[in-house]
């Protein structure tokens, strides 16, 4: 049985994810985190839950192997310290870290087990694999690569981390095959010249309650291709995580991705 801490219990993941685990013969969550309790502890009282919810890691005295983060990433300085100091493996779902974050995030895999990924949905990760394999063919015969992505009106980062990995995957596949590194393109109304080879157009769209849409177009002459991947419910988030847990718990200290969860 793999015990979970659930940081960020009530929020619409961490609630997601509490339904899964309820279902899940093989974990459980013995602990939640939330700041809700201590920001409006009226409005937590009413979210019920079969295990305890703290508003602080700090206060956590319930033992676990793993814990989940679905926060946000102004908790995420306190949540890497503290794994660290009690030797705690973390599934970090959480998007939007600065540099310095990840930095420290990846500091502190020297120590304990991290797994880190943009998109926890299976068919993210598959599409990543993909694009490392085609990227330098599609790229050596002129064609030109635009990645878009659109979420809903309340995602706070932009472009989704998701976005810019799949990015990153194109660029290790140039790599990988001795080809340069593209250029990440965010915006291109201050700029009058035509369109340079060698860069990845990123552009965002935020509306409505779209959970997650992604597009990487491979424009070539008189020929497109396009990946999509459509995400119809973040039930497919929660599910990573948990499965990703299960993975994590154990696991000498190092960095992990979600691929290394699926296919690893």
């Amino acid at each position: 049985m793999i015990r979970i801490i659930l940081h960020g219990a009530y929020g619409r993941m961490g609630r997601m994810i509490t339904d899964i685990v309820s279902r899940d013969e093989n974990t459980m969550i013995t602990a939640g985190v939330d700041a809700l309790v201590s920001a409006a502890p009226e409005t937590a009282a009413g979210i019920l839950t079969s295990y305890p919810v703290y508003a602080t890691l700090d206060e956590v005295t319930e033992e676990a192997d793993v814990v989940i983060d679905f926060s946000n990433a102004a908790a995420a300085d306190g949540l890497i310290a503290w794994c660290r100091k009690n030797k705690m493996p973390v599934v970090l779902c959480t998007t939007g870290l600065t540099a310095e974050q990840t930095a420290a995030l990846q500091d502190a895999a020297k120590d304990i087990p991290v797994l880190k990924s943009a998109n926890m949905s299976i068919g993210i990760n598959l599409l990543l694999g993909v694009l490392r394999q085609i990227a330098p063919k599609l790229a050596e015969a002129g064609f030109d690569i635009e990645v878009m992505e659109k979420h809903h009106n309340q995602k706070l980062d932009a472009p989704s981390g998701t976005a810019l990995a799949l990015a990153d995957a194109i660029n290790d596949g140039l790599e990988a095959a001795e080809e340069d590194r593209y250029e990440y393109v965010y915006d291109r109304s201050g700029r009058r010249m035509k369109r340079p080879k060698k860069e990845i157009g990123i552009s965002a769209i935020r509306g409505g309650t779209i959970v997650g849409d992604h597009d990487v177009i491979f424009a070539g002459e008189d020929e497109v291709i396009t990946l999509t991947h459509r995400a119809y419910s973040r039930a497919v988030f929660a599910k990573g995580a948990v499965t990703a847990a299960k993975f994590l718990a154990g696991k000498e200290p190092g960095f992990y991705g979600m691929e290394d969860a699926l296919f690893g």
